[in-house]
């Protein structure tokens, strides 16, 4: 195994870790060790009470890398997780890392405000909690649709991957999913971001439906130095599953292209 590890983080809020299996399996055989963190309350992770925010989120992710003395490390991130990526980055600086990878990631920041009128009303965010108390269940099921892009014309999503991810956002703590909203939501990342000096790819579906492209990806590839953009057109927001063979075949090119260089 080669000495850099990719880290595979979370996605938005509720929805851990749901978009990157595909790359897993992908890495298996491209000779790349694989190392998965995900979010605590969330998937198989412990159930905190407290730290249910990016710093807590980005401090967690600090000590997998330093416990398993991960070096070189190229570290994933979807949605929630690209902000913890670059939450990471921002507290902890880039002395493991090698390069980062933001998919469908939510920073700068989501929340409407002066300074972002393009971004999401605070009542959106409310809804969602209002949600997630009421009937998180039958709520999971809904958004899985809008994740996946199952609600557009011709859309080709099984059954299986909404069911999928219903199974996998139930999993979740009640009180970590509450809190996680206010996380993604209302962090501001700029200032992580331009702390980024490593090579990075920003990655996004054009039909994005819940981290909308143009209050996210293009505003962070702006912040972030020398940053790679690339964007699927009508692709949604768990692209990491409709889309699987393309992100893989592009997440593996970014990882080896520094490596061909050198070969070359």
């Amino acid at each position: 195994m080669p000495q850099n590890a990719q880290k595979k983080s979370s996605a938005t809020g509720h929805h851990r870790e749901t978009m990157m299996l595909g790359k897993s399996r992908a890495s298996r055989s491209h000779s790349c060790r694989v190392q998965k963190a995900g979010k605590e309350g969330h998937g198989r992770s412990s159930q905190a009470s407290a730290h249910n925010d990016m710093n807590g989120y980005a401090d967690d992710l600090a000590a997998v890398i330093d416990a398993l003395d991960l070096c070189e490390a190229t570290l994933v991130g979807h949605s929630t997780g690209g902000g913890e990526v670059a939450r990471y980055i921002g507290r902890h600086g880039t002395d493991r890392v090698k390069k980062a990878v933001l998919i469908a990631a939510v920073p700068p920041i989501m929340l409407k405000s002066e300074a972002n009128p393009e971004g999401l009303p605070m009542e959106a965010f409310d809804a969602m909690r209002a949600a997630v108390m009421k009937d998180r269940s039958q709520y999971y099921k809904e958004l899985a649709i809008a994740f996946y892009g199952a609600n557009r014309p011709d859309a080709k999503v099984s059954q299986g991957i909404l069911d999928q991810f219903w199974l996998w956002s139930m999993q979740s703590d009640l009180k970590n999913a509450y809190e996680s909203v206010k996380a993604f939501s209302e962090t501001d990342f700029t200032e992580d971001l331009k702390k980024i000096d490593v090579p990075t790819l920003v990655l996004h579906g054009e039909d994005d439906q819940i981290v909308p492209v143009k209050d996210s990806a293009r505003k962070s590839a702006k912040l972030i130095k020398g940053a790679k953009e690339i964007y699927y057109p009508g692709a949604p927001h768990g692209l990491t599953a409709t889309h699987q063979d393309q992100v893989n075949a592009d997440l593996l090119a970014f990882i080896a292209q520094e490596e061909k260089r050198k070969a070359a």
